[in-house]
Parts: structure tokens; sequence; C-alpha cells
């Protein structure tokens, strides 16, 4: 049975904002490499011998910065690893950068579309979290044996949705948390920090 280590990227300044980062390229802040190397350690615990797994990560660099600190913490070389563009964000589009109350009242109306189809709606010149989905099932049904995948909150919730049967209603506002490892294996997930 092929098990995935699935990781949100540190936290970031934005985060902290509650601003929609989606493909912007937000580095990691104190926090968020303390989280990255509590990760490396949750991992040493929970996935047998490290260096027989493959290491995957979204391009952008709150991701990249993970897996390298997570890496580090391992003791693997810091940079090897492979990098897919399928395992970035969920494009929010021109809502990226805003936070949910600014785009409350500055786009309610989609807003209010959103919220009534959180699954298919696509946000102005982003992707809906089917389209994500696809993506991200075909990142990681690409990757070979057991994995440790550091990605993003959004790209997680799909997985869950695709790999393990959470609902779609559920997958979309289910919390992903920093600083944990999603552990997916046979159909199910457990979170281990």
């Amino acid at each position: 049975m092929t098990r995935l280590f699935l990781v949100r990227h540190g936290e970031t300044d934005w985060n902290i904002a509650g601003r929609l980062q989606g493909r912007r390229d937000i580095t990691l802040n104190s926090l968020g490499r303390a989280q990255a190397a509590q990760v490396g350690r949750v991992l040493n615990q929970v996935t047998g011998d490290v260096r027989t797994l493959t290491y995957v990560s979204s391009p952008l660099s709150r991701a990249v910065e993970t897996m390298r600190i997570l890496r580090t913490a391992l003791d693997l070389p810091a940079s090897e690893f492979a990098q897919d563009h399928d395992l970035a964000e969920l494009s929010f589009g021109r809502w990226e950068g805003h936070t949910w109350p600014e785009l409350r009242q500055r786009y309610s109306t989609h807003v209010r579309a959103r919220d009534l189809d959180p699954w298919g709606f696509v946000p102005p010149d982003g992707e809906s979290y089917a389209t994500l989905s696809e993506r991200a099932v075909a990142a990681v049904d690409r990757i070979p044996g057991d994995a440790v995948v550091v990605t993003h909150g959004g790209v997680i919730r799909a997985l869950l949705h695709a790999k393990a049967g959470m609902p779609q209603s559920e997958a979309t506002i289910v919390p992903v948390r920093q600083g944990a490892v999603y552990v997916l294996a046979g159909g199910r997930f457990q979170v281990a920090e």
C-alpha cells in the first residue's frame, strides 16, 4: 500500500493576515521555518526509513523552503527533491492578495456564488477545486512509491476528497494545519503532529 505524507508549507505573513495566497510566491516567516523543522521530526517518527521515500514539492517558494528545512532536519541533502507545477496552490486569480472580508465587499455576488458551490466555482481568472483536484491527482499518481509531498492547503483538501473520499462540501472547508503531516494510505488519512 502506497503512503503519501502530505505536508502543508509553513506559515507566512499572508497566512497571519488572512490573505489568499494562491499562486503568489510568498515566503515563510520565522514560525513557518520552525514548523518546517518540526515536520521533519514528525516524519522521522512516522515514515520508517526516510531515505527510501520520494520527495516532491510545489515550486512555490514557501513549499520549496519548507521541503529544504524538513530535509535538513532529516539529515538529508537539502536540495535533492523534485518539484511539480501541478502541486502548486489553487489559483484564486484576481482574488489573490485579498482577505475574505475584502472579497465579500468587493465581489459580493461572486462570493455568494462560491458559497453555493465551493467545489465548482471559478474565481475571476482563477480555477475551481474540481480542476485543482484533477491536476493534484495526476501529480501524486506520477510519484513512484511512498512519498513526502510538500504542497498547499487547497491541494491537500483536493487530495483528501479524491484519495480518501472526503465529501466535496467538507473538503473545501476542512482546516489544513501547518506543522502537521497528513498520512494518506489505503483510502484513509490520519494527521500526525
